[in-house]
């Protein structure tokens, strides 16, 4: 691998690593690094999710205390989480790079929206959380979060603001809504990981690069976390998320 891709994967990884850690939207940085070192389009984004996993394992062990009252009522969401991370890994794999090329304007213009409007659509939710009890599962709801696990095994970007949206709607406090987010991501993650790495789609040498500096980013970003203002973060992520989906639109239909 060229010096120039192995110093731009570190510092994509270190910019997701801290943007994940300072306000999100990491994979901005981290996916169209691994496109401009001339992997493959799925191969980009199925080494861009495993980057994703020790992150979402990490953080649904660390809620682990808030989901364990839950009991049975994880039972219906884990199962969704594991049929829908496979079935939208399999899809990625089965459409190929040609059909998934043609996607990633759109997919990167769906994750810069929600990211946008992530604030907006919390306060919205805020007035319908409640803290009584467990609400129970419904068919609609099921069907959500089993589309939202499809999208996730298949590009993931902003899955977690469409996972924070369905739990809220459903009454969940804000608190347990994100350790279900945490969990049922990581089950997504993990069944993908493994569906990209049996199929061989996943770039090792690339990913370990990636990691090292995500983690090393995460690090400083955490110790950022208190000291820099949230609002020019989102600013920066929501300007890169545009630049990225203005440039993969032109790229993908010919405009230059």
């Amino acid at each position: 691998m060229p010096l120039t891709d192995m110093l731009l994967l570190v510092a994509a990884g270190f910019a997701a690593g801290g943007m994940n850690a300072l306000a999100g939207g990491g994979t901005f940085f981290s996916f169209p690094a691994l496109l401009a070192t001339g992997l493959p389009p799925v191969t980009a984004n199925a080494t861009n999710a495993v980057a994703l996993w020790p992150a979402s394992l990490a953080g649904a062990w660390a809620a682990r205390s808030t989901l364990r009252p839950l009991g049975r009522y994880l039972i219906p969401l884990l199962l969704a989480g594991l049929a829908g991370g496979l079935l939208g890994g399999l899809l990625l794999l089965a459409g190929g790079d040609e059909v998934f090329s043609l996607l990633i304007p759109w997919l990167l213009l769906l994750a810069t929206a929600l990211f946008a409007a992530s604030p907006w659509l919390s306060r919205w939710l805020a007035a319908r959380r409640q803290e009584a009890l467990v609400p129970p599962h419904s068919p609609l709801s099921l069907v959500a979060h089993g589309l939202v696990s499809i999208y996730g095994g298949y590009f993931g970007a902003g899955m977690g603001i469409l996972q924070l949206a369905a739990f809220s709607i459903e009454g969940h406090a804000y608190a347990r809504a994100n350790a279900l987010k945490n969990l049922i991501s990581a089950v997504i993650y993990s069944i993908a990981t493994v569906t990209f790495l049996f199929a061989g789609r996943v770039s090792l040498v690339e990913l370990a690069i990636l990691l090292v500096g995500a983690t090393v980013g995460g690090y400083v970003g955490g110790a950022l976390s208190q000291k820099l203002p949230a609002a020019w973060l989102r600013a920066f992520v929501i300007l890169v998320g545009t630049a990225m989906t203005v440039y993969y639109f032109g790229d993908t239909y010919g405009a230059w």
